[in-house]
Parts: C-alpha cells; structure tokens; sequence
C-alpha cells in the first residue's frame, strides 16, 4: 500500500492494490492499533513475528518506534514463553536447523541459505534457554530474537544474520512426548560426536563466510558454554552473551551505582547467588575492573564469594570446577543464603541462578542494615526467576537499595513520594553496540577488554537525573545511541592496538559506523529511467 503510482505501474501491480497510498508511519499506526488489541503478550508476539515475515522494513519501524515497549516482547520476557510454547507459535521456520545427523554435510546446508554475506551468526543447542531449561530445537526463538535486537538496536544489516539452531536432541522428556515438538525426538548426543559437530560447524561458517563472520555463542549449558569459549575465542571471531554479555552489562551497572556509593569498585565486597555462566563471567570482569583501579588479582578476588546450589564455595569443599575453585576461600561451609549474608556482609548481592525470590524480606533488610546503601542485582530471567522485584527491594531497604534486574519491572513510588524507575541490566545494552563495532572494523578476535570498554560506555552515558531516578543504566529510548558510542570505542581501540582488519582506517569513524547502520524507510522501486540526446537517437541511413 506505500508503494507510489509511479511504481506500482512500472512493477506491473496497479490495479492489484486498493487506491489508497499508505505512508510508512500510517501502516506503523496500524500495527499499533492491533498490537493494542491483543490481550496478551504471546499474541503480541505471534503478530510481530508474523510481520518480520511478511515486512521487514516495517517490522523493524515499529520495533524502533518504542523499543522500550516492544523489546519485552520480542525478547525477554516474552521470548521465554514463545520459546516454550514454540511449536504452537510456530508459523514460517526463521533460520538454520542443523542436526547432529547432517555430520560431514554443514558446508552444504549453508549453501542452502539465500544471502552470501553474512556478517553475524547466533548459535544455540537450546540446552539452558533462559532460567527455564532445556528447550531443544524450541530454543531457536532465541537466536531470532537476538538478531532481532542486532538490527533494532545496533543496526546491523538483517540480511547479514543468521540465526542457527544446532538440534542434538533434548533431555525434556515433556518435549520428547510434545505432538507439537519441531526437533529431534531423541536424548541429547554429548561426547566426541557432540565436539565434532561444533568444530565442523565453525569450520564451515568461516569457510563460507570468511574469519571476520562474527559468531555468537547463545543459551549453551555450564558444561559447553566455558569450555567452547575458550577452544575457539583465540581461533574465531566469537563470544558468549550469556558469560560475557552479561559480565559487561552487569559491571556497566556497578560502575554507574559507584557514582552514588562515591567510592571505588575494589572497596566493594561482591556475593553471587548462583555460580554459573552468568556469576563467573560478571565475576572475571570484576576483577578486570579491579585490577584497572589498581589492585592486584589476588586481593580483588578476595573481594568475590558465591554461593551455588550446595551453599558457600569454600576451599575443600568436594566437586568444584575449575572455574569456581578460583573464587573459593577459606572459610566453613553454610548453607543458608540468610546466614551467608550476615557472615559475609557484603556490599554488592547478585542473583543469577534463576530462583525466584530467593532474596527474601530478611535478606533485603540485613543489607540495608549493614550499608548505607546496598547495591542488589536481581538479574535472573523471566520475570518469574528474578532473585526480588524492585518494589521488595525499595521497601524492604527503606528505599536505599541500589537495583537493577534482568527482566523490566514498573516504577515505584515510595512512601516520600519519590518515584524510581529500576535499571533493567538487559544484554541488548551489550550485544549490538559490540557486534556494530566488531563487524564495522573487521575485528578478529573479542577480547574481555571489549566488554570492559563496552561497561564503561554504557555506565558513562547514565546521566546524573537518570541516577536520581534509580536508572543504573541509560533509557531504553537511547539505545540506538549508546550502541553506536560502544561500536565507535570498540573500532577506535581496535585500530589503536591494531587488531582491526578493514584497511584503510575510515578519517571519521563515527560516520563510518553509521554508515553501515541499516535504514528502516522503504527503498524507491522506481526504475532508474533517463533519454539520451535526440540527435544521438537519430537513425541515419
């Protein structure tokens, strides 16, 4: 309906469309106007997918209209509900499905894929979807929704991405006997036959799409996720969101927070709830931070403690991995996360192993009796896992706690009449802005340094009102913005160290990036029609 007289006549459909010539921003209205009509999220869901399908263009219009009001539907939390219920949402398959039985054929079903170029992949086995588990071959919302947010809020090109889904079975027995279920009806393959699908896998996306190709690892479980970061981070351009994602929004947050606390990161005493991807990435980047203020690693990780599921990481204590025995000290052994807190007395408590409420009123209230004002991450996704919701929180610390959590909450008002708007600590503030820049400059590797200039980016752009407000984190409003300033620092430091790979440096960087931005208005379909002079059209005999 938006395309003009002129082109509907020289495509040959004049007459196949009503009269009528719709602007862009007419048909966004429209969207809205259903949006609105539907009375809940997964259906909200349903109709934006549905219109990436049919409109890209205009999908990501509406995306970028009000990307605070429609992220939660096209990620977290809603994208955990559609991911769930996948197989009945299910409308057009969006992606790549790669089975552990197409072994020793990868490089031909790339082939098998529209678009040559293609700048960005996110990755999942669906094994850790969330807070929620093993969802198998229904984890493939998850990369859809990621590359979703690439190209709403950092830019990226959409036709460049490619979101893949390596299905090796699911150890869900309630998807095993799901009618509806979409991927393979078997248990998970692990072992050797697993290892050798992920190098082939790589092997062929960089074959075909060149070593630049950025390569997102997504949802993958404790197991995989550190062990194939570290097998592939110095051979491939790639990272894992949900370890160094996560780290660097989470550290953004604290960096903002120390704004109000007015002292330094390392005079901070950090306990984890939780000790998985999520708690060891955030933690290793803590450090990082620390050891930049200038004390020495072993003392910054002195200021670390974590409890998992079996209670305090301590020294001695049986069947700890290698990653957690770094953050284990000399203590006894406890339990009780309550008991913990009064022991340990820390400043800074991070939640991240999705158990909802796992932050109780006695804990809210042991914190604000042992800081003036306690900084409290409830980070676990969906809203159903989060650790407390901000209204706790604000209450049970007498409006002093410093929050910020995983999934939105809406604004409190406390007794005063102060209104706070908690910090959401979402990846998006991450996962564009370094995918923009990682690709703009040709970036051959992801250091942890990224994410550490990524946290200081996006805690600089934290005005002073948006502290007064209780926003640990820039508005959502911005993101655009902040995105292109992460991109920027990222490409900047990248050709300073000379790590970049696109030759020559671009004068202006900034323009450069924005450049490459991906341009949500309509194309012209006009031919592209002009005459030649008549004397030189003459036909002379």
């Amino acid at each position: 309906m938006a395309f003009t007289l002129e082109e509907r006549q020289q495509l040959n459909i004049h007459g196949l469309l009503p009269p009528c010539f719709v602007s862009q921003d007419a048909q966004v209205y429209s969207i809205l106007k259903n949006f609105e009509r539907l009375t809940s999220d997964l259906d909200r869901y349903i109709l934006l997918m549905s219109l990436q399908d049919r409109n890209e263009k205009l999908f990501y219009k509406v995306l970028t209209s009000d990307i605070e009001r429609f992220m939660p539907i096209v990620y977290t939390p809603t994208v955990g509900l559609a991911c769930q219920q996948y197989g009945l949402a299910f409308r057009r398959p969006r992606g790549l499905f790669i089975t552990i039985h197409d072994q020793g054929h990868i490089a031909t079903m790339l082939k098998s894929w529209p678009e040559n170029i293609i700048k960005a992949v996110v990755v999942t086995d669906g094994e850790r979807i969330l807070g929620l588990g093993d969802l198998g071959c229904y984890g493939m919302g998850i990369p859809v929704g990621k590359l979703a947010l690439y190209t709403a809020c950092g830019g990226v090109k959409p036709h460049e991405c490619l979101p893949v889904m390596l299905d090796v079975g699911t150890d869900n027995e309630a998807l095993l006997k799901d009618p509806l279920y979409i991927g393979l009806r078997h248990k998970r393959i692990r072992g050797q036959a697993y290892d050798d699908l992920l190098d082939e896998f790589m092997e062929a996306v960089t074959s075909r799409y060149g070593m630049n190709c950025l390569i997102q690892f997504e949802d993958f479980a404790n197991a995989n996720a550190f062990r194939l970061l570290h097998k592939y981070r110095n051979k491939y351009c790639t990272f894992n969101d949900d370890i160094q994602g996560t780290a660097s929004v989470a550290v953004a947050g604290l960096l903002a927070a120390l704004r109000i606390t007015k002292n330094r990161l390392s005079d901070h005493t950090v306990l984890f709830q939780g000790a998985g991807e999520a708690a060891l990435g955030i933690a290793n980047l803590i450090i990082m931070a620390m050891e930049k203020e200038g004390v020495s690693k072993d003392a910054a990780i002195k200021r670390i403690w974590m409890v998992d599921s079996k209670g305090l990481i301590v020294k001695g204590r049986a069947s700890l991995t290698s990653e957690k025995q770094r953050f284990a000290h000399e203590h006894g052994e406890m339990k009780n996360l309550e008991d913990i807190v009064k022991d340990i007395k820390p400043s800074v408590l991070i939640g991240v192993a999705a158990i909802g409420g796992a932050f109780t009123q006695q804990i809210l209230q042991d914190m604000a009796a042992l800081n003036k004002r306690p900084i409290i991450f409830a980070l676990s996704n969906p809203t159903s896992k989060a650790e407390c919701t901000a209204e706790q929180c604000y209450k049970y610390t007498e409006g002093r706690g410093i929050f910020a959590s995983g999934s939105p909450f809406d604004p409190v008002t406390l007794p005063s009449g102060q209104t706070l708007y908690p910090g959401q600590g979402n990846n998006s503030y991450v996962f564009p802005g370094v995918a923009l820049g990682v690709i703009s400059c040709g970036l051959k590797h992801i250091g942890e340094d990224v994410f550490l200039t990524t946290a200081e980016v996006i805690a600089q752009q934290v005005s002073e009102e948006n502290l007064q407000e209780g926003r640990l984190y820039p508005p959502l409003v911005t993101i655009q913005h902040v995105s292109l300033k992460i991109a920027v620092r990222i490409a900047e430091e990248a050709y300073r160290n000379n790590t970049a790979s696109t030759y020559p440096q671009p004068k202006d960087l900034e323009a450069f990036i924005r450049s490459q931005v991906y341009s949500t208005d309509y194309s012209s379909f006009v031919a592209d029609s002009y005459t030649w002079p008549e004397e030189a059209m003459k036909v002379k005999l």
